[in-house]
């Protein structure tokens, strides 16, 4: 089969063997892969954990149709199903997830390429407002980095499960612009020093009771000044810089909740643990196609290391996708 894989010189198309089953685990015949900032550091040859280097098939999220099923796979996913999934090595022409990480297509009607654009959205974007953030209706919540693909979803998330006021950043001008289609209430410049009090402003002088930051680095301390007493700033991403100052006093101050997660040190029960409640949560939403990612652009699998270049150079609003 094709795959786009990490060689010494770059992303390259190349022909590799397909993939087997693990018992616990489903082949698909891959038709459509997502693109996602992570997917950059794997491209490069950094590893994450045993992720990672020269041989390493890219790819993190896909959709097509189910080719084979292990034998502790439920009988509720069967060969002939559409589905989508969460999984490592998926811009390929084949490719296997654990069967927890693998969910139908809501409906017949749902494109591979726009169901490509939601497994790792919803299911980060899930964990993050709602097991770890532990937003409630009526609570306000502001998404740090809410032009990316997840902060996207991150927003829609948070209407789905009742925010009253919901905040999303970004530091293009243009791309503020196009939050309020994806439920944001007040939008943030943080390329603006004063953004804090942009936040304390639209609460009241409270600050909000959530934080979902995939920025980090540059904006810690302004998200201690932003928070209310007792909120909680949930830790998913470091598009800012992975280091950066903390107010040890104001965080204590405000007895604010920080939260690091990472899929990479979740084991195999977790990630289905995570998978199960935001289908749980979310998937009526998604059936009626309130949850939703605009379609940047797509590549042809030939071109993955194009369509890689294309998400590094960071022009893009929303997925990114390649068609297989």
């Amino acid at each position: 089969m094709k795959a786009a894989v990490v060689t010494e010189s770059g992303v390259e198309v190349r022909d590799v063997p397909e993939p087997k089953p693990k018992p616990n685990e489903v082949l698909v015949r891959v038709c459509a892969a997502g693109l996602n900032r992570a997917d950059l550091a794997v491209a490069a040859g950094q590893a994450h954990g045993s992720i990672g280097g020269a041989g390493t098939i890219v790819g993190m999220e896909f959709a097509g149709e189910v080719a084979e099923v292990g034998a502790e796979v439920p009988d509720s996913i069967r060969p002939g199903m559409r589905v989508m999934a969460s999984g490592a090595a998926g811009y390929a022409e084949y490719a296997v997830a654990d069967w927890g990480r693998v969910s139908p297509l809501p409906d017949a009607n749902m494109g591979w390429v726009q169901a490509a654009t939601l497994p790792i959205a919803l299911q980060t974007m899930h964990d993050a407002v709602v097991t770890n953030g532990a937003l409630k209706p009526g609570q306000s919540i502001l998404i740090q980095g809410a032009s990316s693909g997840v902060g996207l979803m991150g927003m829609q998330v948070a209407k789905a499960m009742g925010a009253s006021l919901v905040l999303g950043s970004s530091s293009d001008a243009d791309r503020r612009g196009r939050l309020a289609e994806f439920g944001c209430d007040v939008v943030v410049d943080t390329g603006d020093a004063g953004w804090p009090d942009r936040v304390l402003d639209a609460t009241g002088g409270r600050g909000v009771d959530v934080i979902v930051d995939q920025v980090s680095g540059s904006v810690a301390n302004g998200n201690l000044r932003a928070c209310a007493i007792l909120g909680r700033i949930v830790n998913v991403g470091r598009l800012g810089g992975a280091r950066g100052e903390f107010d040890f006093d104001l965080h204590a101050m405000r007895r604010i909740s920080y939260i690091g997660v990472t899929f990479r040190t979740r084991t195999l029960e977790e990630v289905r643990e995570i998978n199960r409640r935001m289908r749980a949560d979310l998937w009526p939403a998604v059936e009626a196609g309130k949850l939703r990612l605009p379609l940047d652009r797509t590549f042809p699998l030939a071109e993955a290391a194009a369509a890689l270049a294309h998400m590094k150079a960071n022009a893009h609003f929303g997925k990114i996708v390649l068609e297989c």
